[in-house]
């Protein structure tokens, strides 16, 4: 009679471990191909893993992508922005604040790809970071220091076209050296940007407590 063989037990399932392949999944698919190629099948082919494990531990694509863009990984957290060091100055704070959102999203190269990805396709899922992104700027506005929100300058307005226009710098240092003499393929042409926001917040606000 053949010997019996051992009774081996399956190895549980180290669910934290998937679940962050199938996140992991999801950045590499979006910066590779894409909103067009981001499916159930898809994802769970790039990490390995069944499909239903997806709607196990997320419910669905538009759950998942959620998690993915929750994570501070992809998007700069309010605490993260608003940074450890308290300027007291309205111009300084507000500079941090600029300074510190250009210096986060140069450190998330895949953010970069993502954001140059949604400004030429529009897909049903851009709508997920789209409101994730909107929630954090609502958290950021209402967590400003006092000093700032005293200010009577358009906070949200001016954030959103200087936001725009370092985004922009970004996204192009992806693909161009210079930029109207600037260079953005070396670290010299960063911190004379830094200094142009220095000295833009610097006349706002001065020119805001002039008119106070």
């Amino acid at each position: 009679m053949p010997p019996r063989a051992p009774n081996v037990q399956p190895r549980p399932r180290d669910a934290t471990a998937t679940r962050e392949r199938i996140l992991a999944a999801v950045g590499t698919l979006l910066v590779r191909e894409g909103f067009g190629a981001l499916g159930v099948n898809a994802v769970a082919r790039e990490a390995g893993v069944d499909k239903v494990l997806i709607y196990r531990y997320f419910g669905g694509m538009d759950e998942l992508l959620e998690t993915w863009g929750n994570h501070s990984d992809f998007w700069p957290s309010v605490e993260e922005m608003l940074g450890a060091v308290p300027e007291t100055e309205p111009a300084q704070l507000a500079a941090g604040l600029l300074k510190r959102h250009l210096q986060a999203l140069r450190a998330r190269p895949h953010t970069l790809e993502v954001m140059a990805w949604e400004a030429v396709t529009r897909h049903p899922l851009t709508r997920v970071l789209d409101r994730i992104r909107e929630e954090r700027s609502e958290r950021l506005m209402k967590a400003l220091p006092a000093g700032l929100r005293a200010s009577g300058l358009d906070l949200a307005a001016l954030s959103a076209l200087l936001g725009a226009g370092m985004q922009h710098l970004l996204l192009r240092s992806r693909t161009v050296a210079v930029f109207n003499g600037v260079p953005l393929d070396t670290a010299d042409g960063w911190p004379r940007l830094e200094g142009a926001l220095d000295l833009i917040c610097e006349r706002l606000f001065a020119g805001a407590a002039s008119q106070a």
